[in-house]
């Protein structure tokens, strides 16, 4: 995938263009740390009501690019939009996590009926985001992994070490692997349409990879990745996709060398200069600032991004966090971060 001398700086680091400085986005950009955000969300009186409101929505997205001018739009909205779209009840209590129903612990996800306005809502919001936005800015789309959303599917909410999910694909893997395989087309459906309506690169969050063994892992996350990978690349071949998986440790060159992905994001506990050795040469990767430096700021942070952006000095890099911007996090300190990221490394 080469880059075109019209790409944005972030898209063209994906399609593996080495920049210095590097283009930037961070995950959770949009959010509770932002006094704009937290007025409008009390407007609309919860999290849902503004997903689904394409025109609130995009304003969410923007927000921190009139702050920050980061490179990457990230869409505002939530992983769990896809088995929403696939017919489980979806909310947010104040207060609390996501709740999903009925959990397939006592469901069968042949049972549900889809709901696919839930997904034309997000496409509506991608399409006003892109309009919206400086060209010289990439519009990023997500969703969930499989293994991940199957987490919250199986369990109705979300569990500290998914052991209900991983019990279940244990015991009946020929079950589980058709509600992956479910998910699969559902998420390649999405993901789909987020590129159609002006999406110009798509992540895949993991957040729960690390919590599987070795073998259930390739088959859990390296295999249902791969599928979505290749099937989105048959659709839409110049449209780069990243893959996160958080907590994959040792197993993150096999996912980069088996799942197909354009880009890898690093979470905050790898070492980035043994990412650096065993990823495979010319991959862009994407990450991965500890968000608790951010937090803490000062000579701390100064430290952290210098360690990050020297072991990436000569590999296609973007900028990010290795998790999302905690929400107590100061606006000068997101400033500052931006400052040290702007300059030249060499």
């Amino acid at each position: 995938m080469n880059a075109l001398p019209t790409d944005p700086p972030l898209l063209a680091v994906l399609k593996g263009e080495h920049r210095d400085p590097p283009p930037v986005w961070l995950m959770r950009q949009a959010g509770r740390y932002l006094p704009e955000y937290r007025a409008l969300r009390a407007e609309k009186g919860g999290f849902l009501e503004l997903v689904y409101d394409p025109d609130a929505a995009c304003e969410v997205t923007v927000q921190p690019l009139r702050r920050f001018h980061m490179d990457g739009a990230i869409l505002f909205s939530d992983i769990l939009i896809v088995p929403h779209g696939m017919g489980q009840g979806l909310t947010f209590g104040p207060g609390e996590g996501p709740q999903l129903t009925p959990p397939l612990q006592t469901a069968d996800w042949e049972s549900l009926t889809p709901a696919p306005g839930y997904f034309a809502r997000i496409y509506e919001t991608v399409a006003k985001v892109r309009a919206a936005i400086d060209p010289s800015i990439t519009m990023l789309g997500f969703a969930g992994a499989p293994w991940t959303i199957a987490t919250y599917m199986v369990n109705g909410h979300g569990s500290k070490d998914q052991a209900e999910t991983r019990a279940l694909a244990y015991a009946d893997p020929a079950a589980f692997q058709s509600l992956i395989d479910a998910i699969v087309r559902s998420t390649v459906d999405y993901l789909s349409g987020q590129i159609d309506a002006g999406a110009q690169a798509v992540q895949l969050f993991d957040s729960w990879a690390g919590s599987l063994s070795p073998t259930q892992f390739e088959r859990w996350v390296i295999a249902p990745t791969a599928s979505i990978t290749s099937q989105l690349m048959a659709r839409h071949p110049d449209t780069p996709i990243i893959g996160f998986p958080k907590g994959a440790g040792a197993k993150l060159a096999a996912y980069a060398a088996e799942t197909g992905v354009d880009a890898v994001g690093l979470d905050e506990t790898l070492d980035p200069a043994w990412a650096d050795a065993v990823l495979p040469p010319g991959m862009p990767v994407q990450g991965n600032l500890d968000p608790l430096a951010l937090l803490t700021g000062g000579e701390a942070l100064t430290q952290a991004v210098a360690r990050v952006r020297a072991a990436f000095d000569s590999r296609p890099h973007i900028f990010n966090l290795g998790h999302g911007i905690i929400k107590e996090t100061p606006i000068a300190h997101v400033e500052a971060l931006m400052d040290l990221v702007r300059k030249p490394f060499r």
